[in-house]
């Protein structure tokens, strides 16, 4: 039996301080990578349809959703996001493969 992956998809709906998201990022892509994480894609849309919205999206690959949600709880990723604090508005989802 073989486990879906699990994507996690991060969409920023406001970047509020830019220094305090270099700080995040600076953190968070070393923490998430430690815990499995494999970075598919980040940046602006290239285009978008119906409702959606020109924002920054980062998409991350994991090989399971429990592996997505250990790396989110992580000591690591906690200090990204202590980092972070309001410097950003966003939605993170963990969805599993297909």
């Amino acid at each position: 039996m073989t486990i879906p992956k699990a994507y996690w998809v991060s969409a920023y709906r406001a970047v509020k301080d830019n220094d305090k998201l270099a700080a995040y990022a600076k953190l968070a892509g070393p923490a998430l990578v430690a815990n499995g994480a494999s970075f598919l894609a980040r940046g602006e849309p290239a285009k978008v349809y119906e409702l959606g919205l020109m924002q920054r999206t980062v998409l991350i690959k994991f090989d399971s959703v429990e592996q997505a949600m250990a790396a989110h709880d992580s000591p690591e990723y906690k200090e990204a996001l202590d980092a972070l604090g309001d410097g950003a508005d966003r939605d993170i989802r963990i969805i599993e493969g297909i």
